[in-house]
């Protein structure tokens, strides 16, 4: 954690000093007055600077970013090259390189789960919410275009054989693509069923 302590004959001056030397605002740095100083007499006998601590603020993404790297080159994935991509306050890391099929596991599940904890250390320092989005050469954009065509493809075979059809367990985000693919769909309903991790989605015939 970067700081700096300085004195200065008024506290403001040695904030300032302070500040200018971190080269930050003041909202990027927490302020501890060591000692508050003393004017003395007539302005010289008894003088005492003022001295105070400035500490740098841990920033949230960075910390998010550097954790992300460490637990990518623990996984055993060396080569790997993170881009970060910031909108308001919803911050997106694209994985790319060899090896990244291992952070993304079955169904997304190792992306998902890098992603919760890439985000608990972003909010652990915020002052304000941050959504963090973790991705793998755009694996969630390809993963939600196939399982938009899966879901068209169930919802003909329910239709044609007047029949449920029950994909196999996914994940809550995933099972939200399926319902909202075939929300509007005039001749089928969707639902979940069962418990988590464990809960799938039943494709079946609307009851017109």
């Amino acid at each position: 954690m970067k700081e700096v302590t300085v004195t200065a004959a008024t506290v403001d001056e040695a904030v300032q000093s302070a500040l200018q030397q971190l080269g930050v605002s003041k909202n990027r740095v927490e302020i501890v007055v060591l000692d508050e100083g003393k004017k003395g007499l007539f302005g010289i006998f008894g003088h005492k600077p003022a001295v105070v601590k400035a500490i740098l603020k841990k920033d949230p993404i960075e910390e998010a970013e550097l954790f992300l790297k460490e637990v990518i080159q623990q996984m055993g994935v060396n080569a790997a090259t993170i881009e970060k991509q910031q909108h308001g306050k919803q911050v997106t890391f694209m994985i790319t390189g060899e090896q990244v099929g291992l952070l993304i596991g079955k169904h997304g599940q190792t992306l998902s789960s890098l992603q919760l904890l890439t985000q608990l250390v972003a909010n652990r320092y915020a002052e304000e919410y941050v959504s963090i989005v973790v991705d793998a050469e755009n694996y969630r954009e390809r993963r939600e275009k196939t399982l938009i065509q899966l879901a068209q493809k169930l919802a003909e075979k329910a239709v044609k054989t007047g029949k449920e059809v029950k994909l196999e367990p996914l994940p809550a985000h995933e099972r939200k693509i399926i319902h909202s693919a075939l929300a509007n769909h005039k001749k089928v309903v969707t639902y979940s069923v069962g418990v988590e991790p464990h809960r799938y989605i039943v494709v079946s015939p609307s009851a017109q």
